[in-house]
């Protein structure tokens, strides 16, 4: 009988003890959930539970859970490789299971991509002392355009400027300084100066860009003169991470045509080649204004593209690339045809531009980090601006050895190179006495930079140049960078350095040669110098709902003790180039804001105010066709599960001060506030194609708006009766121009990728 009491209490206590454990595991929490980026799931992703020790990763389908938790508050943290961590608060009831999904989209370490502009050696951006800006080629893709002058109109701080109404030649400012002062890169080598800055950049596609890189600011102690107001480089796409194939087509409404072609192969084990075409053609005259003469210039231009890949034993770099460009444009009076070039009957401004381009990076086979780069690239422009003959050759010899070397905290920079130049024409530059270039200039140059690691928070950068210019003799830029990142959120880096350029009048001036305005040079020009100064701040923010907030603040300051600035209105039949008697500065505050949702909404928005002036006998100055302030945007919305994207792009610029014929002219002294808009929906709903298209300039706004003319005197365009029909006393001149003469217009494209 003891044995069965016994029994019965045993079982019993085991009964007992299973409906504790049953209670006690029904009353405990789990928490389960999806990792994604872009609407797709993120596999291996780390998800671990503070302040426990519990860990655990996402399966396939992004997929992960805990169970067996406690109730409470807990704080569950997702991380992976490319990623930032993502940290988010849950309150676990007791007995339930609670789902809590992350979104990553907007958690990519894109401070983490490698730059190469800053320093001259690949960094990531976020490392870097020197600020340097990144736009991918899908950035450009918001509003597609034919190639990349035309591109750069969507950032910050920089714009494209017209200079002629009639040919569109035209330049890229950075805060406020023109053209010349912009040095334009192509996988780091300086192939686009002097000529081709004129006409180099409406032939480069956009194609062959893998991203760009923009500095703002000084950097001519490593890139040499020319890199006073900044430098932009374009790096062409690397041949082992291209597409198989790739095309873009597009068209408009204006039929201007637009195609874009890539092709990858192997050739042999050990070289990768990507050859790439493209082909622009706009054959449409128009006259929406009435003028008689041509709104937008035509133009028939091919440019064919192939950069080699070879594989080398310890990685070492070896690349090769080619670049051939021809372009036939014309824009005049709308009846003029090819029999009238260069006569005076009818007016026609026709250029035939023939450029090719060598670039080149091979790691010598040492030890050492030891690379050579080298570059050259011949121009041809042969043109007629009315009865004006302007013919010229230009060809461009490069060559850079460097030696990257790691000495404790000190991470050092050594480098000579050798820059040849040819140039010849048949204008006042190569013969009059005033401005007479040499046909040959020998620029050898030493420089060095020192990047030392003060700390983990504390980089400072010294950098020293010296060049010998076999006209002007010495030249010397230092630089100074400092970045103190107190957190990877938070960057504040200050840039210092000189400048030193040679101005070329008839190389870099459309106005010189177009109209018929007498250029005056009374005395020989001087080099200019200049002394910059650039304070840059980062701030991210990472919301706990997956929303990403970036801004980015600069400070600029430039001061020139010599500057060279066509003289628009002191004779209104002449433009007077002279040395300044007296200094110019350009200063200003940028602003980029970056927001990103992870439901598919993103706004990149930025500001620019800038003051540039020159300053003679006491008297301040503005210059011409420069605005005060200027703002630009893009908003993108992705409708996930319409594989649709919206893309609104624009921007805005304040009046600037245009070039007047006199005190008679009737047009407008100061530019009014102008908008260029854009809208664009893309479909992504097929296997390896796009398809896009949209509307640009939406407020169908044009320079011609609220002026009697744009073009001055387009009945007598050869002034042969400069006293008959003129009430105004003007001559011909098309150089009254600060934005694009197109209207509204619809496109439509198609893109086609297979990897």
């Amino acid at each position: 009988m003891k044995i069965y009491r016994l029994a019965v209490f045993f079982i019993g206590f085991l009964l007992f003890s299973m409906l504790v454990d049953i209670t006690a595991s029904a009353q405990t929490s789990a928490v389960r959930g999806k990792v994604i980026s872009e609407a797709l799931p993120l596999s291996d992703i780390n998800i671990s539970i503070q302040p426990t020790q519990i860990k655990s990763k996402t399966d396939s389908s992004g997929l992960y859970v805990f169970s067996n938790l406690s109730a409470g508050t807990y704080k569950i943290e997702a991380s992976g490789v490319g990623f930032k961590k993502m940290v988010r608060t849950v309150n676990l009831k007791q007995g339930e299971t609670t789902e809590l999904n992350f979104d990553l989209s907007n958690f990519k370490n894109d401070l983490d991509e490698v730059v190469v502009t800053g320093t001259l050696k690949e960094v990531s951006r976020i490392e870097s002392p020197v600020p340097v800006e990144v736009y991918s080629y899908k950035y450009f893709r918001k509003n597609p355009t034919p190639n990349i002058f035309e591109a750069l109109q969507n950032v910050n701080g920089v714009r494209p400027q017209l200079n002629c109404n009639i040919c569109n030649t035209g330049d890229i400012h950075i805060n406020g300084l023109e053209g010349p002062y912009t040095m334009i890169l192509i996988d780091g080598m300086p192939i686009v100066s002097s000529l081709s800055s004129v006409y180099g950049l409406s032939g480069i596609p956009n194609s062959l860009v893998d991203q760009i890189e923009i500095v703002k600011g000084p950097a001519s102690s490593l890139y040499g003169s020319e890199a006073v107001g900044g430098l932009i480089n374009i790096i062409t796409k690397k041949p082992q991470n291209a597409a198989l194939f790739s095309a873009d087509v597009f068209t408009t409404s204006y039929q201007e045509h637009n195609t874009d072609l890539s092709l990858k192969f192997n050739a042999g084990k050990k070289a990768t080649v990507l050859t790439g075409l493209n082909y622009f053609k706009y054959g449409n005259p128009v006259d929406h204004n009435h003028d008689n003469f041509t709104d937008v210039t035509l133009s028939d231009r091919v440019s064919l593209f192939q950069k080699w890949n070879f594989e080398r034993p310890e990685k070492r770099i070896f690349t090769l690339g080619a670049r051939f460009m021809y372009e036939d444009r014309w824009g005049g009076e709308m009846q003029w045809n090819k029999s009238y070039r260069g006569g005076d009957q009818v007016y026609g401004e026709s250029i035939y531009t023939s450029r090719w381009e060598l670039i080149g990076n091979y790691q010598l086979p040492v030890n050492e980090k030891l690379f050579l780069a080298f570059s050259f690239n011949s121009h041809d422009q042969n043109s007629r601006y009315g009865t004006t003959s302007y013919i010229a050759k230009q060809k461009i010899g490069f060559g850079q050895l460097t030696w990257d070397k790691q000495f404790g905290n000190h991470d050092l920079l050594f480098g000579s190179a050798l820059r040849y130049s040819f140039y010849d024409d048949n204008t006042p530059a190569t013969t009059g006495v005033n401005q007479a270039i040499e046909k040959n200039t020998w620029l050898p140059g030493l420089f060095v930079q020192d990047e030392i690691a003060l700390s983990r928070e504390h980089k400072l950068l010294f950098g020293f140049r010296y060049d010998y210019n076999s006209v002007h003799g010495n030249i010397f830029t230092p630089r100074m960078a400092y970045k103190w990142s107190p957190n990877e959120n938070n960057i504040l880096r200050l840039n210092a350095g000189t400048g030193f350029r040679v101005v070329n009048i008839f190389t870099e001036d459309h106005a010189a040669l177009t109209g018929a305005r007498i250029v005056e040079i009374p005395n020989k020009l001087r080099p200019e110098k200049t002394y910059n100064v650039n304070l840059n701040y980062l701030k991210k923010i990472y919301t706990g709902n997956g929303t990403f907030i970036g801004v980015e603040t600069s400070a600029f300051y430039t001061y020139f003790n010599n500057r060279i600035i066509g003289d628009f209105d002191s004779d209104p039949n002449k433009i007077i180039y002279n040395n300044l008697d007296g200094h110019a500065v350009s200063k200003g505050l940028s602003t980029n804001i970056d927001v990103t949702f992870n439901n598919g909404l993103k706004f990149i928005v930025g500001a620019t105010y800038q003051d540039v002036a020159t300053y003679e006998q006491g008297i301040k100055k503005q210059q011409i066709l420069t605005e005060k302030f200027s703002g630009n945007w893009a908003v993108s919305y992705k409708i996930r599960p319409l594989k649709l994207s919206l893309d609104y792009t624009g921007n805005i610029y304040s009046p600037m001060r245009l070039p007047l014929l006199g005190e008679l002219d009737p047009r407008k002294e100061y530019s009014p506030v102008w908008s260029i808009q854009n809208i664009q929906l893309t479909f992504a709903g097929f296997k390896n194609i796009e398809i896009y298209g949209g509307v640009k300039n939406l407020l169908n706004w044009t320079p011609n708006k609220g002026n009697p003319f744009i073009i001055a005197r387009t009945n007598d365009p050869f002034d042969k009766r400069p006293d008959v029909d003129n009430p105004y006393n003007l001559t011909f001149d098309p150089t009254y121009v600060y934005g694009p003469n197109q209207n509204i217009r619809g496109f439509l494209g198609v893109r086609l990728t297979i990897k």
